[in-house]
């Protein structure tokens, strides 16, 4: 685990994946910047691996994330991705296991060790509460709590789900952040996941399809802020 990740509770996640690329991806990241500095939410921006530099570079408040990488070293791995090239670039972390690029656990334990190394936080996808588990016990800065048959499609695992995954990780290591992603369509949504108990969520299609991403991005990190200051008001 890196310890001097900055990344604190409450947070979100916006990953544009594939279905963005070019000046479609830094004005996602724009207003990704000026939603976080506005409401005092963290957000990690998941960019494609070209975009990294150009995203560090414009933004101030995002914290830029590499969507993979491989446990290699400098020297022979043509077309691989090697941690410290990431670093280079202005990287501040790294995705792992995502259901689209998923990982062996011997190879996520050595990735996970490789990100440590270089000083990336590692954010870490997990498709149940047993894998959550397990994937903690590698010491990751944060899993993803994402069942992955609800990714794109507009439905949230519910509150027993979030207690659950959150139970699972922090039994066995409560310094993991977890995240509870897969479904989040829209505020309400955002707003629900994170009073119902969860430190953090996040979105891909529900922004990038938006009719207008800037006011949607805006809307999701608005009720992080909400709904975490309700949550603690109660």
């Amino acid at each position: 685990m890196n310890p001097n990740s900055t990344i604190r509770a409450p947070f979100f996640e916006i990953g544009p994946k594939s279905y963005l690329y070019g000046d479609d991806i830094l004005e996602l990241a724009k207003a990704a910047d000026a939603a976080s500095e506005k409401y005092q939410v963290d957000i990690i921006f998941t960019t494609p691996l070209v975009e990294i530099a150009q995203v560090k570079a414009i933004t101030k408040h995002i914290h830029v994330f590499a969507p993979h990488m491989d446990p290699l070293r400098p020297g022979r791995g043509l077309a691989d991705t090697l941690p410290e090239s990431l670093v280079a670039v202005g990287a501040e972390g790294v995705m792992l296991n995502h259901a689209e690029k998923p990982l062996n656990i011997s190879v996520l334990r050595e990735t996970i060790l490789r990100a440590d190394e270089v000083g990336l936080t590692t954010i870490v996808c997990a498709d149940s509460v047993v894998e959550a588990s397990m994937i903690a016990r590698l010491n990751p800065n944060i899993i993803v709590a994402e069942p992955s048959e609800l990714i794109g499609t507009g439905i949230t695992s519910g509150p027993e789900y979030v207690e659950a995954s959150m139970r699972a990780v922090k039994d066995v290591n409560p310094d993991v952040l977890v995240l509870q992603g897969a479904g989040i369509s829209n505020g309400k949504d955002v707003y629900n996941t994170i009073f119902s108990g969860a430190e953090a969520t996040g979105s891909s299609s529900g922004v990038v399809k938006a009719p207008n991403r800037a006011a949607m991005v805006d809307e999701m990190i608005s009720a992080v802020r909400r709904a975490w200051d309700d949550r603690h008001r109660k």
